[in-house]
């Protein structure tokens, strides 16, 4: 079992070893999902595995968004690019417990149609919460907004005053949101932030995923918004 929000170490031997965050619903015990983009060395490799071969996990790790705190309240999502996995092991949680949560929404944006991941949940995602996808760079085929995620601050109906926010995403992405949720009330401490770091021992020991005073494999991923304000990058 894990917790929304938290990693795993996925290593294939030869080819090194990175960290993915599970994407399935924690419920899931059969099996867990990683989205898995075609980037470098190692994800080439697993992208060409067939039946039978193995990989190595170890984890979870991190400490995933905070359940309890969240329930009762109204839910923004908000992510972009490849970080949509940990957003969409929470969508699953949030729809398993639908009856925790007020009204919940999902804003992904990317920069082509093709940078969406994960686009067979978003009909089955929509059934019970509000996905709003935009994108900047459209083809001739895309019916959905056009533009920055900060755009959709309008189509979010929410009671600010209990209200909790989820991000994870690119930095530049992440600056940018304040110009939503700030403008729509949530205050930083009810803004959590999966941060998207490069991590490699998963205990911190290797100093690889510092940030200031911070270990995000020991002190996150998940912070809130004001202990990372200063020194995201």
């Amino acid at each position: 079992s894990f917790n929304p929000g938290q990693f795993i170490l996925v290593s294939y031997f030869g080819y090194g070893e990175a960290p993915f965050g599970i994407a399935s619903s924690p419920y899931q015990d059969l099996y867990i999902d990683i989205v898995v983009r075609r980037v470098g060395t190692l994800t080439k490799a697993l992208h060409q595995l067939k039946e039978g071969d193995e990989i190595f996990m170890r984890g979870p790790y991190g400490n995933g968004f905070p359940l309890d705190f969240m329930s009762g309240k109204d839910v923004v999502m908000v992510t972009g690019g490849c970080g949509i996995p940990p957003i969409a092991a929470l969508i699953e949680y949030i729809i398993a417990n639908k009856d925790k949560f007020g009204r919940v929404y999902l804003i992904y944006g990317a920069r082509t149609p093709n940078d969406l991941l994960m686009k067979n949940n978003f009909e089955r995602w929509g059934k019970s919460i509000k996905v709003l996808l935009t994108i900047d760079k459209p083809d001739k085929n895309w019916k959905g907004y056009v533009g920055m995620v900060s755009e959709l601050i309008d189509e979010i109906k929410i009671n600010s005053k209990d209200a909790v926010a989820a991000m994870c995403g690119p930095g530049p992405m992440m600056d940018a949101l304040e110009k939503i949720l700030r403008p729509l009330g949530i205050s930083d401490r009810r803004i959590f932030v999966n941060m998207e770091r490069k991590m490699q021992c998963g205990i911190g020991k290797c100093q690889h995923c510092v940030v200031g005073d911070k270990y995000v494999c020991k002190d996150g991923p998940v912070f809130n918004f004001d202990e990372i304000d200063k020194s995201w990058d």
